[in-house]
């Protein structure tokens, strides 16, 4: 997407590769939306640890950045010894791989790279390889999300107020998104709608991220605190959710999303409000049959005892010295403790249909059209 600092715009990705160098290039989502920062990460374990401390996040973005770590830590081994090679890729591919448990996406992205990369013979094949088939994934995340947005932009109309949760856009793909590709691609076809942005606590991604996103895109918007949506509902103020999802069963047409997903689904069911969730391929899981098997990342108690932001004065708004600075602040009681659950599953009956590259399909259909969805047996 195009990003505008200090009166700049370019065009940015989330994730891109400096071969030169050997580094993952990422756009360092923390410091959003007070500083627009690439960072890069110089070898697999950093890349896995920028993975698993939120540098970067989001379905797509994690895959192609553990498909680009994967790369980038088969082009730092030295030597020509194919088995001791083998042995040092399954050592990055499992650092990437744990880096974020409950998405799928890094694990389809990166048995991609190590699937095209058995056609090398030699050690400096299977490293080109692994470049190209990164690039690869990187490049179709994005035209996925340009057909998400292609099939959901259908579903907005005029006037309609859209409740998001937590940030599935662009900072969390390649590019363009999912469950915003959908109000681009309306606002691009001349849609005058509103959008509300679930605050998302605790990380609060869709205050910080995807209002960012909705600001540069200029898009109407506003920011509700979480507990918000049914109080809107309620009243008549909300037409259509779209959500995103870090991972979507095949078999069941379960969706594992940010905590709070699951809430809004039982939420929408009750005032009969449309629940879409929008994916690119990469998301599917075609092998587990039961959204209980789903592993549920349990996330450190302080991001729910406290915040990060940016200090200013309280009062006047006039910047004190210390102003400026990024600084995670206690909230809560400093003797208690905290649960600190970073996803949920929201089962197939409260899902209206899902936004696929392929088109919009019930829950239970996924499983039918499996090999138009991309599914290999």
């Amino acid at each position: 997407m195009n990003v505008t600092v200090r009166g700049q715009t370019r065009h940015h990705r989330t994730v891109t590769f400096d071969s030169r160098n050997n580094q993952v290039l990422l756009v360092e989502q923390r410091l959003l939306p007070h500083e627009f920062k690439i960072i890069p990460t110089r070898n697999f374990r950093e890349t896995a640890s920028a993975i698993s401390d939120m540098v970067v996040r989001g379905a797509g973005a994690i895959g192609a950045t553990a498909a680009f770590g994967l790369a980038q830590g088969a082009r730092a081994f030295r030597g020509s010894d194919l088995k001791k090679f083998s042995h040092h890729l399954t050592v990055v591919y499992q650092a990437l791989k744990d880096a974020r448990p409950t998405a799928v996406d890094p694990v389809n992205a990166m048995n991609d790279v190590r699937r095209a990369m058995m056609f090398g013979e030699t050690v400096g094949e299977k490293q080109s390889i692994a470049l190209a088939a990164a690039e690869e994934f990187s490049n179709e995340d994005v035209h996925h999300c340009k057909q998400i947005g292609m099939h959901g932009a259908k579903l907005i109309r005029n006037g309609m107020r859209i409740l998001t949760h937590c940030n599935a856009g662009w900072l969390a793909f390649v590019d363009v998104g999912a469950a915003t590709a959908p109000i681009y691609a309306a606002q691009a076809a001349g849609k005058k709608f509103h959008v509300f942005c679930d605050e998302t606590r605790p990380r609060s991604q869709g205050a910080t991220l995807t209002a960012w996103e909705l600001a540069q895109q200029g898009v109407s918007h506003q920011i509700i605190a979480d507990n918000a949506a049914g109080h809107l509902m309620q009243r008549g103020e909300i037409d259509l959710v779209i959500v995103g999802s870090d991972r979507t069963l095949g078999r069941t047409g379960e969706v594992a999303n940010k905590i709070g997903t699951y809430t809004k689904a039982v939420l929408a069911k009750r005032h009969n409000i449309p629940f879409y969730v929008a994916i690119p391929l990469s998301t599917i899981d075609w092998k587990l049959k039961r959204g209980c098997d789903i592993p549920i990342e349990d996330r450190h108690e302080h991001e729910v005892l406290g915040a990060w932001g940016i200090l200013s004065s309280p009062t006047s708004g006039v910047q004190s010295p210390k102003s400026g600075r990024r600084a995670y602040v206690r909230v809560a009681n400093p003797t208690s403790g905290a649960r600190n659950p970073g996803f949920d599953v929201t089962p197939a009956e409260l899902i209206t249909g899902i936004i696929t590259p392929a088109g919009i399909f019930k829950p239970r259909e996924l499983w039918r059209q499996r090999r138009e969805l991309g599914f290999a047996s």
